[in-house]
C-alpha cells in the first residue's frame, strides 16, 4: 500500500495555525460566517474544529472502497430481508414494524442515501465500522459550511500556498442529485406529467427531532434548482381526493416526492395518521418515498450481529465475509436471559440500543466509573434487547477548537480528540465525508462533539 500522508498534512496545517499564534481572529470570523449559514445549533454556530480532517488520494481510495463495499453488502442484506421471512425474524421487529419495512418503493435502488461511520487510522489505513445510517443521515450542511469557514482562515491560506490541488465535497448537492435521480427512476414518475425533473417535494420528519437548519439548507438548495420543496411534520400529511384522483397532501399542497428524514423506529414509537398516510401513499404509488421503509433493517444496531453470523452464508461472497470479519467489530444481540459474563471486562465493550440513533443510549464501558455501573448498563441493554459490541479503538489527533475562545483559553491548546468519519453513499456511490471529533469515548451530539471540515489534497 502507498504511504499515507494525510496525517502529515494535518500536522502541517496545525503548524501554520501555531505560527499565527492560533489564528484567533480567523476562528472568531468563522463563527460570524457560520451564523450566516444553516450550520447552526440552537441558534448559534455549530461547535467546530479549526483543524480540518485532511486526506490524501490514497486515503480517499481506502474510504471509497470501504463505503461502497459496505453499500453492496447492505443492498444484499436488504434484498434477502425482503425475500426471506426466516431471515426477517432475526431482526426481532414487531409485526407492525415488519409490515412497514415491506412497503414497496417503486424504484430499484435499495438504499438511495446512507452514511456509514468508521474509525479510521490515518497512519495505517485500517478502519472499523461504528454504525450504519440510512433514514435521516445528517451532517451534510455542517460538513460543507465548516469546511468553508476553515477555508477562509489565515492558516488555510498559508497551508494552501504549498498545496494548490485541494478539493472539497458538496455532500448536500450530491444528496439532491440522488433524490432527483431516484425520483426519475420511480415507476410512477410519469403520473405527474412534465414534472418528472421537477417534482413537488416534501421533506418529512417529526418537528421535535428534525435538524431544522440543515433542512432549511436543503429547501434553499432545491429551490435554486427549480424544485418546489417544503418541510412537513409527518403528522400533517394526509391523502385527499382531488379532481378525480388521490393525492398525498402536505399543508403546502400536493406532494409527488418525499425525502423521509423521520427515522423508522421513531415512526413506530409515535404512530399517527400522517405516518399512516405516508405508508399508504408509498404502498399505492401516490408518492415516491426516498428512504423507503426497507432501509431500516440496515440502520439497526442488530445488523452487525447478523452480518457476523452464519445467517449471511450464501448471501455474501467469501470476500465480503472476510471484509466483515476484518472491519466490523464483534457484535452480539442480547436478550433478558443472555449470559452476560463474557462481557464483564468493561473496557473492552460498548452497549447500544438495537434501534437507537444519534448515539442516544450508547454506553462505553470505558466511561463507566465502576464495574457496578457497567454491569447495570449491560443488564439494562439486555433487558431492552440491545447489542453489546467490541469497543473499536479510536484514532486520536490534536485539534484546535474553532470559534470564539473562552476567557483564559490558550489559543495554542490542541487536545487530542477521537475522530469519526461518516462516509456518505448516494445511490451506492461514495459522495463525501462527514467528520467529527470528541474528547469522550462516545462521539455524539450530546457529548460535546466538534464538527470538522474535510479537505482532500492530491
Amino acid at each position: 500500500m502507498t504511504s499515507l500522508h494525510g496525517r502529515e498534512l494535518e500536522e502541517e496545517f496545525l503548524s501554520a495555525a501555531r505560527e499565527l499564534a492560533g489564528d484567533v481572529e480567523s476562528r472568531e470570523a468563522g463563527d460570524r460566517y457560520l451564523l450566516t449559514t444553516h450550520a447552526l445549533y440552537h441558534g448559534g454556530p455549530v461547535s467546530w474544529a479549526m483543524t480540518p480532517k485532511i486526506f490524501d488520494g490514497e486515503q480517499i481510495k481506502i474510504l471509497r472502497d470501504a463505503a461502497e463495499t459496505m453499500g453492496r453488502i447492505m443492498d444484499k442484506i436488504t434484498a434477502e430481508y425482503l425475500r426471506n421471512p426466516e431471515f426477517r425474524k432475526l431482526f426481532h421487529f414487531s409485526p407492525e414494524l415488519e409490515e412497514l419495512t415491506l412497503v414497496p418503493t417503486g424504484y430499484e435502488q435499495m438504499i438511495p442515501i446512507a452514511r456509514v461511520d468508521v474509525f479510521f487510522n490515518e497512519e495505517t489505513g485500517d478502519y472499523q465500522f461504528c454504525e450504519l445510517n440510512t433514514d435521516g443521515s445528517a451532517g451534510m450542511t455542517s460538513t460543507v459550511e465548516v469546511t468553508r469557514a476553515i477555508q477562509a482562515t489565515q492558516a488555510y491560506r498559508k497551508f494552501a500556498e504549498k498545496h494548490p490541488n485541494i478539493t472539497t465535497y458538496d455532500v448536500v448537492g450530491e444528496a439532491i442529485d440522488a433524490i432527483r435521480d431516484t425520483y426519475v427512476s420511480w415507476a410512477n414518475a410519469d403520473r405527474f406529467g412534465s414534472s418528472v425533473e421537477h417534482p413537488s417535494l416534501c421533506i418529512v420528519d417529526y418537528a421535535e427531532s428534525a435538524s431544522t437548519d440543515e433542512l432549511e439548507d436543503f429547501l434553499w438548495r432545491l429551490s435554486d434548482r427549480g424544485i418546489y420543496a417544503q418541510f412537513c411534520d409527518i403528522r400533517d400529511l394526509h391523502i385527499e381526493h382531488v379532481a378525480g384522483t388521490d393525492l398525498l397532501m402536505a399543508p403546502g399542497g400536493p406532494v409527488s416526492c418525499v425525502y423521509r428524514r423521520a427515522v423508522t423506529s421513531e415512526i413506530a414509537e409515535k404512530p399517527c395518521a400522517g405516518a399512516d398516510a405516508l405508508a399508504e401513499a408509498a404502498r399505492r404509488g401516490l408518492a415516491c418515498v426516498i428512504g423507503g421503509y426497507r432501509t431500516w433493517p440496515c440502520a439497526t444496531k442488530t445488523v452487525f450481529a447478523i452480518m457476523r453470523s452464519d445467517a449471511v452464508d450464501g448471501i455474501l461472497t467469501p470476500e465480503e465475509r472476510a471484509f466483515i470479519d476484518a472491519h466490523v467489530p464483534e457484535t452480539v444481540l442480547l436478550a433478558a436471559d443472555s449470559d452476560l459474563s463474557p462481557y464483564a471486562e468493561k473496557d473492552r465493550w460498548i452497549v447500544k440500543p438495537a434501534g437507537g440513533y444519534n448515539a442516544v443510549g450508547v454506553v462505553a464501558g470505558l466511561d463507566c466509573k465502576s464495574q457496578e455501573e457497567w454491569e447495570t448498563a449491560l443488564a439494562t441493554c439486555a433487558k431492552n434487547g440491545g447489542v453489546v459490541q467490541a469497543y473499536a479503538p479510536q484514532y486520536r489527533t490534536p485539534t484546535l477548537r474553532g470559534g470564539v475562545l473562552k476567557p483564559g483559553e490558550d489559543p495554542l491548546d490542541a487536545p487530542e480528540m477521537s475522530n469519526m468519519e461518516g462516509l456518505f453513499l448516494f445511490n451506492g456511490k461514495f459522495g463525501g465525508v462527514f467528520t467529527r471529533c470528541g474528547i469522550g469515548n462516545v462521539i455524539g451530539e450530546w457529548t460535546h462533539r466538534l464538527n470538522m471540515g474535510c479537505l482532500v489534497v492530491e
